[in-house]
């Protein structure tokens, strides 16, 4: 394939895809909803979506296979944000474990392998020893796992994620939040197969409400 082909369909993917998603008839109140209060997203120039999850959750799990699928071919304009969802709690050793990864920058190693050690091992790993242990076992140094899952930076985004979980109201997890504005649930998607579909629907209404915009405000 020469380098013109190349560049053909790298411009013309987003649009392929939203040609696809919006053949598909989905509705608002059944495949998806719209959140009473949108919330603002972390990219302005951007397409916004959000996964709220927890490890200790096994239709989270379940989706993930999907969500890396998406991830394969997710369009240039779409940021796409992991958040791990703070209900009570018992979530909250689990939701550590996530930003201590990523403030260790292991995230890409352990991310799969804390839901097997969960889902397929069942390891218990509901306090900071267990998952200390976890961490020890994919190559962090004890030392290193206690300075991160106890440090302000980790602090800082528990933080975060607790409000996010309040702002978007979310009922149960997985939930994957559109640019702030609608969620999708494997209840609304009729199964964690069609929540991906479903937001590439989503993805491709609000480009082209962009696209709209853009051109009122050049006329």
């Amino acid at each position: 394939m020469n380098m013109c082909m190349k560049w053909l369909l790298a411009l013309l993917l987003p649009f392929v895809v939203a040609t696809t998603a919006i053949a598909q008839d989905y509705k608002e109140g059944d495949q998806y909803l719209r959140l009473s209060n949108p919330q603002p997203t972390s990219t302005t120039d951007k397409i916004e979506v959000v996964e709220l999850f927890w490890y200790g959750c096994p239709h989270c799990y379940h989706l993930e296979p999907y969500v890396v699928k998406w991830l394969k071919s997710k369009p240039d304009d779409v940021e796409f944000v992991r958040l791990p969802a703070i209900v009570g709690p018992r979530w909250e050793p689990l939701a550590r474990a996530y930003y201590t990864a990523e403030v260790l920058g292991v995230l890409d190693k352990t991310h799969d392998a804390l839901f097997n050690a969960i889902h397929e091992k069942k390891q218990k790993l509901a306090d900071e020893d267990q998952i200390k242990d976890f961490f020890v076992s994919q190559g962090v140094s004890a030392a290193d796992f206690k300075k991160a899952f106890n440090s302000f930076a980790v602090s800082v985004k528990m933080n975060n994620a607790k409000l996010m979980t309040r702002r978007y109201a979310i009922t149960g997890v997985p939930t994957v939040i559109v640019n702030g504005k609608f969620s999708v649930t494997a209840r609304t998607a009729k199964g964690n197969a069609n929540i991906m579909k479903i937001v590439d629907y989503l993805v491709a209404q609000e480009r082209l409400a962009g696209t709209s915009k853009s051109s009122a405000a050049r006329n």
